[in-house]
């Protein structure tokens, strides 16, 4: 398998500091990608991502395959091009939001039998055409197929549903197109049981993947239910292969995470809260709708280079969200992807110059006396 790398360039305790090199470009890691599920980051126009910061896209599989489709957005160019992004895209293999949003689901050996949420048309996600339509998306990175299990689950869900993915992982690894630059994931699953995450992380290391996912977390455990499970899990993945903590998470989530040694993340928590008023800074996290911010005159951070955030004054922005106006919504998502990055650019310097463990207890602190103050 070629075109596809990663290089470790630093680390710090656990923390590491690296990059992945694909067909579009290079991944600063640790990375946030922020989640364009239906070809489009929610509120923000591309540019805007990248100006952010941001290095790679998170594009969702099942919704694209519902819509536009997979054939079209190939026949259109691939995914790349249809959505005006140049740069690295991961996209994930549609079998959680099979799970949590299709109608009718039914598992099977062969894969998942499920009706659209869209228009209630049937399909079948196998392994197979899960990876045949990231192939037609011609995403960098392509996850296999797997079943996720909602938390608290029991051992004996857990353990059908880790050696289900195991198998699926095989056959999502077979098909793999394996172009020029591509790189394709295995996912540990197990929920929070040690044993089960061993069998998974041990089982995947064999087959080679370019990089390795921890899934199945951040769906009802808590933070330190997760932790734990990091714990014990990252020590069996290989150093020179990135990790990819799937669906994580607040800047807490992410900083513990880095700290535990995870790579790469993704979220909708920054740019739904920005649709919904709420905006995270280097001081904790605000709700613009809150009466106490109506005539306040700061910006959001005065010390940020993201215009959304150093150019509006809160009471504006209390003032958009009270009048409806949809200038809110893209100035705090454009304001928190923003903030999102400049933490991972924050945590790749402490990594590089050996002080990630002092930037963490700085972070931290800031966040806590914020918490005090916000509104």
């Amino acid at each position: 398998m070629s075109g596809f790398s990663f290089k470790l360039l630093a680390s710090d305790g656990a923390a590491r500091r690296g990059e992945i090199g694909t067909a579009h470009g290079t991944v600063r890691t640790p990375a946030f990608m922020p989640v364009g599920t239906q070809g489009t980051v929610k509120a923000m126009f591309p540019g805007d991502v990248r100006a952010a910061g941001a290095d790679i896209l998170l594009g969702n599989t099942y919704h694209l395959m519902l819509r536009p489709g997979a054939e079209r957005v190939a026949r259109l160019g691939g995914l790349h091009a249809f959505m005006n992004w140049p740069h690295p895209i991961l996209t994930d293999s549609g079998g959680f939001q099979v799970m949590s949003l299709a109608r009718l689901r039914k598992i099977s050996e062969e894969g998942v039998a499920f009706q659209s949420h869209v228009d209630g048309s049937k399909h079948l996600l196998t392994p197979e055409r899960a990876m045949e339509i990231q192939g037609l998306l011609g995403s960098d990175i392509q996850m296999q197929l797997d079943e996720c299990v909602a938390a608290p689950a029991t051992f004996e869900d857990a353990e059908r549903a880790m050696y289900l993915s195991l198998r699926w992982a095989a056959r999502s690894q077979a098909a793999f197109s394996n172009r020029e630059g591509q790189g394709a994931f295995g996912i540990v699953q197990g929920s929070t049981y040690e044993e089960l995450r061993t069998i998974s992380a041990n089982t995947l290391v064999d087959m080679d993947f370019h990089g390795m996912a921890i899934g199945g977390l951040a769906v009802g455990e808590g933070q330190q239910e997760m932790l734990r499970v990091l714990d014990f899990t990252l020590p069996l993945l290989p150093r020179d292969k990135p990790r990819y903590l799937m669906g994580v998470g607040t800047p807490e989530d992410i900083l513990e995470s880095v700290a535990r040694g995870i790579d790469m993340f993704d979220c909708v928590m920054p740019t739904r809260a920005g649709r919904h008023g709420n905006a995270y800074t280097r001081h904790g996290k605000l709700n613009l709708r809150n009466a106490v911010h109506a005539e306040d005159p700061r910006p959001l951070d005065e010390e940020s280079t993201c215009p959304a955030a150093n150019a509006y004054s809160r009471a504006y922005l209390h003032h958009l969200f009270k009048a409806g106006e949809h200038l809110g919504p893209m100035l705090l998502t454009f304001a928190n992807v923003a903030y999102y990055q400049d933490l991972m650019a924050g945590m790749r310097d402490a990594i590089s110059h050996g002080r990630f463990a002092a930037f963490r207890q700085e972070t931290l602190a800031r966040w806590a006396q914020g918490a005090g103050n916000a509104g």
